[in-house]
C-alpha cells in the first residue's frame, strides 16, 4: 500500500532530466571508442576480438620472474625476428591464493597470440628458444588453436545466439506489457548492451582487452538480469495504476513503485556482485573478463531498471497526456 505521505529515498520523476544526463555520460565514451575501433581495426570490429573470433594459436608459458606488459617489448621484437607477424603478447600475473591452491611457483604467465600455427609446424620451439633466452626456466603451460574457419562460424553462432534471446525477450516484453513499457524495457536493455560494449571497446583500446565467446555469454546473462529487475519495477507500477490511479499522478505512481522495490533491487544485485567480485579477485586469470563484464552489467542493469526505464514511461506518459490535452 502506498503512503502518500512518506518521504522517497529516489525521485525519478524529478530528477528524470539528472538520470537522463547520467545515462549519457554513461554511454557516449563507450559509443566513441567503438566507432575508433570500427575505423581503426583491419576487421572493423567495434571491439578487440580474440582466438575465438578471428582463428589464430595462443602459447602460455609461466615464469618464475613477476613482471608487467612493459618488460615485453623486447620480446615482441625478438618474435618478429624469426617471422612471428604482429604478435599479441600480455602478461598475467598469478596472485599469492592461486599460488598456494596449485603449488606453483610460477609468478606471471607470458600469453603469445600468433597466426594459427599448424601442428607439424616449429614455431612453438623457436618461440621457447626466444623465452629461453629472456627468462629463467620458461614453461610452456597452454596451446590453444582455433581455425580461421572455426573461428568465422563461432561468431555467426554467437551473434545468433545473441540475436534469438534479443528477439524472444522482445517478443515476451511486447506480450506481458503494453507497447510504451515494453519499448522502454528493450531500451534499458539496449542501454546496459551498449555500456559493456563500450566499457570493453575502450579496454580493448587502452588494455588490449580482447572478446571472446565468454563475453557473449556475460552479455546473454546480463540482458537476461536486466529484464527481470526491470519487469519487476513495471509490474509494481502497473499494480499500483489499478488502486491509486484517481488519486496520484502517474509520476508520483513511479516514484512510488521505484522506491516500493529498491531494497528488492539493490539487495539481490548486492548479493550477486559480492560473488563476481570474490571471483574477480581470487579466481582463475583465464575468467576475469568474463567476470569483469558481469559486473559491469548487472550493475549498470540495476541503475537502468531503476532509472532509466521508469524515467521513460513517465516521459512517454507525460509526452502521451500533453497530446490528449491540446486534442
Amino acid at each position: 500500500m502506498i503512503n502518500t505521505g512518506r518521504k522517497h529515498l529516489v525521485h525519478v520523476v524529478k530528477f528524470r532530466w539528472l538520470w537522463m544526463a547520467l545515462s549519457a555520460l554513461l554511454l557516449i565514451p563507450g559509443i566513441v571508442a567503438m566507432i575508433y575501433s570500427s575505423v581503426t581495426y583491419s576487421n572493423h570490429a567495434p571491439m578487440k576480438v580474440g582466438i575465438d573470433y578471428t582463428g589464430g594459436t595462443i602459447l602460455q608459458y609461466g615464469l618464475v620472474e613477476k613482471i608487467t606488459n612493459q618488460d615485453v617489448a623486447k620480446n615482441r621484437t625478438e618474435l618478429e625476428k624469426i617471422g612471428i607477424e604482429n604478435p599479441y603478447i600480455q602478461v598475467l600475473n598469478v596472485n599469492n591464493t592461486q599460488q598456494e591452491q596449485t603449488k606453483s611457483n610460477i609468478n606471471s604467465i607470458i600469453s603469445i597470440r600468433t597466426k594459427f600455427i599448424e601442428k607439424d609446424s616449429t614455431v612453438p620451439q623457436q618461440i621457447m628458444s626466444v623465452m629461453q633466452k629472456e627468462y629463467k626456466n620458461p614453461e610452456l603451460i597452454s596451446v590453444s588453436s582455433v581455425g580461421p574457419t572455426m573461428g568465422k562460424e563461432l561468431f555467426k553462432n554467437s551473434l545468433l545466439a545473441l540475436s534469438l534471446a534479443v528477439l524472444g525477450i522482445i517478443a515476451y516484453l511486447s506480450f506481458r506489457f503494453r507497447f510504451d513499457y515494453a519499448l522502454a524495457a528493450i531500451l534499458g536493455l539496449v542501454h546496459d548492451v551498449v555500456f559493456v560494449c563500450g566499457i570493453f571497446s575502450i579496454l580493448g583500446l587502452v588494455f588490449n582487452v580482447q572478446i571472446d565467446g565468454l563475453f557473449i555469454t556475460a552479455l546473454l546473462t546480463v540482458i537476461g538480469f536486466s529484464v527481470h529487475d526491470t519487469i519487476v519495477v513495471f509490474d509494481r507500477i502497473r499494480e499500483n495504476l489499478r488502486y491509486y490511479a484517481k488519486k496520484m499522478t502517474f509520476g508520483e505512481i513511479v516514484d512510488a513503485s521505484v522506491n516500493q522495490t529498491l531494497a528488492r533491487s539493490i539487495n539481490t544485485s548486492m548479493t550477486t556482485l559480492i560473488t563476481l567480485l570474490a571471483l574477480y579477485f581470487f579466481g582463475g586469470v583465464t575468467t576475469k573478463d568474463f567476470v569483469l563484464a558481469m559486473i559491469l552489467g548487472i550493475a549498470v542493469g540495476t541503475y537502468s531498471s531503476i532509472f532509466f526505464c521508469s524515467m521513460l514511461v513517465d516521459f512517454w506518459n507525460d509526452k502521451k497526456n500533453k497530446k490528449a490535452a491540446v486534442v
